[in-house]
């Protein structure tokens, strides 16, 4: 992987982590498209680069974050499914990250869901119950394990999961980014210790300057994108970004069945 190639997939992650949208998705046609081998740190960096994009939440609402221990405690509650769920279904997570066709249908079937999702919950609008009580943070939770499915979206599972407990759009959102922080440190941190035990080489100096510049460009990028997802969110709701998961799912299963090579680095 050279320079251009990771600012490219950096600035992917950037755009499409915290959008309903699969980052998974576009990191296959991103790098597929430019050739990039499915080798071990590239599939270290699709990882680490999260790193800079949950930065950006940190420094986007850093008074929620450094307000008070219990804030801390909810998000823990909410961690605690994926982590367990995570470890348990490990081999299963990993062998539906090989197949594309998983991703192609998860992004569609998700797609149809979010084109439907605002009438389904329209009431969250008019009378939400923004309170996240730890029940509400660990059922979010449950949600985000959903997600290990390659294509589903952490940030559509999340949400969804945040609407079913009578939040409205916005408090749904915003409670997706900041439990994306937890989640995507874990990954990093498992990613990097990983690489370290197994095949130390790939920490090399000329790797580490690509991760760092990775991380900068998809904390910049994700800054901007976490600003307009909010705003669409919140006068147009999720239909736009439904219609869009339908058309990149149909892409990848066309190119798929066509013959195109596609690869599945994350």
């Amino acid at each position: 992987m050279n320079f251009f190639e990771a600012i490219v997939l950096a600035i992917i992650e950037g755009l499409t982590e915290f959008l309903p949208v699969s980052s998974t998705g576009h990191i296959i046609i991103g790098s597929s498209l430019m050739g990039i081998a499915a080798d071990p740190f590239v599939k270290m960096f699709t990882v680490c680069i999260q790193f800079g994009a949950i930065l950006s939440v940190v420094v986007m609402y850093f008074n929620r974050f450094f307000k008070s221990i219990d804030f801390y405690a909810k998000l823990f509650c909410a961690f605690i499914p994926t982590a367990l769920l995570g470890l348990l279904l490990k081999k299963h997570v990993d062998a539906l990250l090989e197949n594309v066709t998983v991703v192609g249908i998860s992004l569609l079937a998700g797609g149809i869901i979010l084109v439907f999702i605002d009438k389904v919950f329209e009431q969250n609008e008019k009378n939400p119950d923004n309170a996240v009580t730890y029940k509400k943070g660990f059922v979010i939770g449950f949600f985000q394990a959903i997600s290990m499915i390659p294509g589903v979206s952490r940030s559509a599972a999340t949400i969804i999961g945040g609407l079913t407990q009578k939040l409205d759009r916005k408090t749904a959102a915003e409670f997706s980014f900041f439990l994306a922080v937890p989640t995507m440190f874990a990954a990093t941190v498992k990613s990097m210790y990983d690489v370290y035990k197994d095949t130390p080489e790939l920490l090399a100096s000329s790797n580490i300057s690509i991760l760092l510049l990775g991380n900068s460009v998809a904390f910049l990028v994700a800054m901007l994108a976490i600003k307009f997802f909010i705003g669409i969110l919140t006068k147009y709701g999720f239909k736009i970004f439904g219609y869009y998961r339908i058309a990149v799912g149909a892409l990848i299963l066309i190119l798929y069945f066509c013959g195109v090579q596609l690869t599945l680095v994350d």
